[in-house]
């Protein structure tokens, strides 16, 4: 018996859900229910780890940097979502935030477990992603023991990146190859060391905490509009309209007009109506002020 593995929170039995088999449909949905509310709390007691992440992700991609999620499992595919899903949202290019799975983008359909374990290929990926100590690696494991993570990490370490690691357990094996860790514990699944549960659902919460305050600092979002984003389908080309007019008053025919002006670059028009400058000129200063919409518009603001 492997002593640390018997040792973990997420590997309990779960007393309250013990006899889970016994209850009625609603039952069961209550029970799950019940412990899924354990997961914003576990998350909070987190807020100064995750803050202390925030800042030193923002150092990195402000500075040109990348970021790399790793992990294997449901870790891994979660880390591949938040990656995936910032180029839409935030306009970033896909190298800039990137998700690994163990296993390779197969291991995102289906589960090839045995991966976690292989160390060699932790240290390949590192290696192949070019990782250097301008990037931040995020190694994500609910037991904190995936070998494939922890040797990642060590190797982009070795290397001078930023290291972080979100797991489910304190003092993992993770831990101490980063420079911050991030461990919300949920406590034992409803079902016997299924982390596909409580602990994903806490890993999601803190990846969104990642990129999106990240993404913010960045200038990404005026307010809380999502500037940036790309209008690549008819529901984001609609929302881009929908937050021109939000962000300026405009009425719809003005803010499609300027759209399209802007080449469907949502913030650029909006710095277009704001001072009145044209795209080219606009552009140029939504540089100066490093892509923050809501600085450029207060120093070149147009006076009526």
């Amino acid at each position: 018996m492997d002593e640390y593995l018997s040792g973990l929170t997420t590997e309990e039995i779960n007393m309250q859900t013990f006899q889970i088999d016994e209850c009625s449909t609603e039952q069961m949905l209550q029970l799950m229910h019940e412990q899924d509310a354990k997961v914003p709390g576990a998350v909070a007691a987190e807020i100064p780890q995750i803050t202390v992440a925030v800042d030193m992700l923002h150092r990195v991609l402000k500075n040109g940097g990348r970021m790399f999620y790793i992990g294997a499992g449901t870790s891994g595919r979660l880390g591949v979502l938040d990656a995936s899903e910032c180029p839409p949202t935030f306009g970033t290019d896909p190298n800039m935030v990137q998700g690994h799975i163990a296993g390779g983008d197969e291991a995102l359909r289906t589960a090839v477990e045995g991966f976690e374990d292989n160390a060699e290929e932790g240290i390949a990926l590192i290696e192949r992603c070019g990782v250097t100590d301008k990037d931040a690696v995020i190694g994500i494991t609910a037991s904190g023991s995936a070998q494939f993570v922890i040797s990642g990490l060590q190797r982009a370490r070795e290397l001078g990146a930023v290291t972080i690691g979100v797991v489910n357990n304190k003092n993992s094996k993770l831990e101490p190859v980063c420079d911050v860790c991030i461990a919300p514990v949920v406590g034992p699944e409803v079902i016997m060391g299924s982390t596909r549960l409580k602990a994903g659902t806490a890993q999601k919460m803190v990846l969104n905490m990642l990129t999106t305050t990240v993404m913010v600092k960045l200038g990404k979002t005026y307010n809380n509009l999502m500037v940036d984003l790309k209008a690549s389908n008819k529901k984001l080309y609609d929302r881009s309209v929908r937050i021109i007019r939000s962000a300026t008053g405009v009425n719809y025919e003005t803010a499609a007009a300027h759209l399209e002006s802007a080449s469907n670059n949502c913030k650029l028009a909006i710095m277009m109506i704001k001072t009145g400058l044209s795209a080219e000129a606009a552009e140029q200063a939504l540089k100066q002020c490093d892509g923050h919409l809501k600085t450029a518009i207060s120093k070149f603001q147009k006076v009526v």
